[in-house]
């Protein structure tokens, strides 16, 4: 039996997808069902059972002998929430809760953290745990997944295995129901096709040209890969970058889905909102030695094969992943 909380959100349904692939059936998931908007993410897949997330630890009290394996991916991943209280109880608290119980019953754990956590980037984008508490996120979000890896690595009581992953811009199918938080793709796709046009954020950086601000963007489908090899390794516990380990500009990302939808190219810049400014992530580009040096080895996805993938076979299909 393997847990999967957060899993009507994004990456977690597709999680349970790939986990259903690999003839894993036995899939409790754990969420708010209460958002009709995420529905269509775990419709059709094999799953044995519901768990609302105020009842889980309940739930696992009762049921953790039959557990192999919890994913805690579920989070507030809302950048723009600034009320400290709701991060608190959703991504800190909650998640000290999943590693107590994981400790407790002996049960490994692979949970999300988030390349928010490294801020504006000056101290780089390596996953060495002793600059973890050198870390300054930008906003709430950040510093509510920076301060659980801060705490996860103070314990002294661990899971037998562990993993916590750095998330970097991750895109795909399944985010539907995300609205602005969605990826620039899933915006551009939508723009594109209704207007023939979109409009990226202009650049308020000098050194930067519009258009050529840099995100390390990670397709799903590689994400639930690594979460996979990780639940089949089960050891060299640790914190990891988890992106495609290659930063690309907007400008690439762009054009790429005009491709990909076979529309002349028709790109306008609008100033990027002066309550984001002071917070704008102009670059970032994960390290991934450290994942590959414990054997990962697949390649990742690269920016066109992602668009392509995404765009041709699921977004406009309309389709689930």
């Amino acid at each position: 039996m393997i847990v999967v909380t957060g899993a009507a959100g994004f990456i977690a349904s597709c999680l349970v997808s790939r986990l259903n692939a690999a003839n894993f059936n036995d899939i409790v998931v754990v969420d708010n069902f209460s958002v009709a908007k995420k529905e269509g993410n775990l419709k059709g897949k094999n799953i044995k059972e519901y768990v609302d997330r105020d009842g889980f630890f309940e739930w696992l009290d009762e049921n953790y002998e039959e557990v192999e394996f919890i994913f805690h991916l579920g989070a507030r991943t809302d950048t723009t929430e600034f009320n400290k209280d709701v991060f608190d109880l959703l991504n800190l608290n909650y998640s000290k809760q999943v590693w107590n119980a994981c400790c407790e019953y002996q049960i490994p754990l692979v949970y999300a953290s988030s390349a928010a956590t490294y801020g504006s980037g000056t101290l780089g984008y390596d996953d060495e745990e002793a600059t973890i508490p050198l870390l300054k996120p930008l906003n709430p979000y950040g510093d509510s997944k920076n301060d659980f890896d801060k705490w996860a690595l103070e314990q002294t009581a661990k899971p037998f295995f562990w993993a916590g992953l750095k998330f970097f811009n991750v895109y795909g199918p399944n985010e539907y129901h995300k609205g602005k938080m969605a990826s620039v793709i899933f915006h551009a796709y939508n723009q594109i096709k209704d207007q023939g046009s979109m409009k990226l954020f202009r650049s308020h950086n000098p050194d930067y040209a519009d258009g050529e601000q840099m995100r390390d963007f990670v397709y799903v489908k590689d994400v639930v890969e690594v979460c996979m090899f990780l639940m089949q390794h089960r050891k060299n516990s640790g914190i990891y970058n988890l992106g495609s380990g290659n930063a690309r500009t907007f400008m690439a990302l762009a054009l790429n889905t005009f491709e990909a939808m076979g529309v002349e190219a028709n790109i306008d810049f609008m100033d990027t909102p002066e309550n984001l400014r002071d917070n704008y992530q102009y670059f970032t580009e994960a390290n991934m030695s450290k994942l590959r040096s414990i054997g990962y080895n697949r390649e990742f996805y690269t920016l066109e094969e992602g668009v392509k993938d995404y765009v041709q076979n699921y977004l406009a299909e309309g389709k689930y992943y």
